[in-house]
């Protein structure tokens, strides 16, 4: 399907953005556009990344008109520019409802007027159910993506769904590493927290997934194993092998939930279960095709709502950050 194609990446220069690129080159693309607002990760990339077909556009999806011209030529568009920190979204919302909301609508806007084929845009588990900015505004994105399937436009617009990805910028498990190294102590904002992870490469086989499979409209929401924070603590400390090493729970930040959930109950009404590895969350408004298409596909469990049902143990959140590369470094002292 990437044969030959033209791609835009916006935030392409993040660690999913990053792998999804690599992935992408593997197509056989004609251009990878890289569309970002930082010069200096663009040129940190461009030194690593030294492919031909990758070209570097330095933009922010506020700017409608930048947006626009990027669009230019392009067949497909990968949506992951955001911003995605809980406490900043919750301290500054005007910036993230520029950025997550108003970027978002520019991308829907400049696809359609460019005849861009289809756009898969990046949310995030925190948008079932919002309790925190951050989550409203992506919610809200999902949306219009939807939405924007109805204004009678060629392209396609398809969300995905994610978790936390191991080892991306301000991830908690970073944050843990650089905590044992620097402080001899992880801090946790509280002991019964619950998320979900994926690698990077399975968030990009998500990414890879909605685009082919998608008509337009759905929501594709990966599967992915859940675990308690204090495990995944506790599994760190145990591979460091600090003895001395502590854990310090520091209260819940605002806008925190304590459990995330892949979709909403409301959600697990219009939802079926594309294979064992997939969620497709259909939209509430009749589009006749994708209702057609997804008639004798069967309809989502329950069970696969919250991230507590299917908790990882020790041993399996120990294999993960192993085959992530993650405790390779830390050799039992």
């Amino acid at each position: 399907m990437f044969q030959d194609s033209v791609i835009m990446v916006t935030g392409g220069t993040g660690s999913w953005g990053q792998e999804l690129v690599k992935q992408l080159l593997l197509q056989n693309p004609k251009e990878i556009i890289v569309f970002s607002r930082n010069e200096s990760s663009q040129v940190k990339m461009r030194r690593e990344m030294t492919d031909s077909r990758i070209n570097f556009c330095i933009g922010d999806i506020r700017d409608r008109d930048a947006v626009v011209a990027a669009c230019e030529g392009v067949d497909y568009i990968f949506h992951l520019a955001a911003l995605k920190h809980v406490p900043i979204c919750e301290e500054q919302p005007y910036e993230a409802l520029k950025t997550n909301v108003i970027g978002t609508q520019n991308i829907i806007e400049a696809a359609i007027e460019k005849g861009v084929k289809k756009v898969v845009n990046i949310s995030t588990d925190k948008a079932a159910d919002p309790v925190n900015f951050y989550g409203m505004t992506k919610a809200i994105g999902e949306k219009l993506i939807v939405y924007a399937n109805m204004l009678k436009a060629n392209t396609r617009f398809i969300n995905v769904r994610g978790g936390n990805i191991l080892g991306s910028s301000g991830s908690v498990l970073n944050l843990f590493i650089d905590q044992l190294n620097n402080k001899r102590q992880i801090s946790i904002t509280d002991k019964g927290m619950i998320r979900y992870f994926m690698t990077p490469r399975m968030a990009t086989e998500l990414l890879l997934t909605a685009a082919n499979e998608g008509k337009g409209g759905e929501i594709f929401v990966l599967l992915m194993p859940s675990c308690r924070i204090m495990d995944m603590a506790e599994v760190l400390i145990e591979a460091k092998g600090g003895k001395d090493a502590e854990i310090n729970v520091i209260g819940s930040r605002p806008g925190e939930k304590l459990r995330e959930a892949l979709l909403s109950p409301y959600e697990a009404r219009h939802a079926v279960l594309l294979n064992e590895r997939y969620l497709v969350v259909l939209p509430t408004k009749e589009i006749p095709e994708l209702s057609r298409h997804y008639a004798s596909v069967a309809r989502a469990q329950p069970e696969a709502l919250f991230a507590d049902e299917q908790l990882m143990t020790k041993s399996e959140i120990k294999q993960m950050l192993t085959e992530g590369g993650f405790l390779n470094e830390y050799p039992r002292e």
